[in-house]
């Protein structure tokens, strides 16, 4: 642990390996029960949890564990700011709520709206969690969670973007959006769970 710095328990290291391992896992095993025509470059997640769609509980169930995962993370993330932690959970919440609002046939406003605010807790968060100071963990240092910011908020653009035009990659777009996310997470909790030895002569750049 790095002097004046709170550390992530185990069980927060933990919940955020599980998020992106239960995420892959669980699009992956609903894709499979999909009949041939679904095609995961073009069809989004929100599909594999449709009303109607084969298998549609293996999503469902994916998105509230997953989402449980990132509460338990954000629990646990004691070097951030709270009002970072506090915009995480709003993000995750949210993923429950689209999860309990399934998309239906010609679309969704409930499930539209639930999604959106998922995203954008997921892609904000780090905007409100960074730290100044010579131990700041390095995902926690203004610098990169100003970049971090970018990047997300770039991929779901995209997103929007694939969902707006029909350009033919929602569904990849998607999925690497929702990896990225939970990695990013995974990232920064490793980085407050194992410091950098160097971290005090390194951060000060950054703060």
């Amino acid at each position: 642990m790095v002097p004046g710095v709170r550390n992530v328990p185990w069980w927060g290291v933990v919940s955020s390996a599980a998020g992106p391992v239960l995420l892959a896992g669980g699009w992956t095993l609903a894709a499979r029960l999909q009949p041939p025509s679904f095609d995961p470059v073009t069809d989004t997640v929100s599909a594999l949890a449709a009303v109607g769609a084969p298998g549609r509980w293996v999503m469902t169930l994916t998105l509230t564990v997953v989402a449980v995962c990132d509460i338990v993370t954000a629990a646990a993330l004691r070097p951030a700011r709270a009002a970072g932690r506090l915009i995480l959970v709003a993000g995750s919440v949210a993923g429950m709520l689209v999860a309990l609002n399934p998309q239906h046939a010609g679309g969704s406003l409930p499930h539209a709206i639930w999604a959106s605010i998922g995203f954008g807790g997921m892609a904000f968060w780090p905007a409100a969690a960074w730290r100044r100071g010579p131990f700041v963990p390095w995902g926690l240092r203004p610098v990169v969670c100003a970049g971090a910011v970018a990047a997300l908020v770039a991929l779901t653009a995209w997103f929007g973007a694939e969902l707006v035009t029909g350009g033919g990659q929602a569904g990849l777009a998607e999925r690497i959006v929702g990896m990225v996310q939970a990695l990013w997470l995974l990232a920064v909790v490793l980085s407050c769970r194992f410091p950098s030895r160097a971290i005090s002569g390194s951060a000060a750049w950054a703060s």
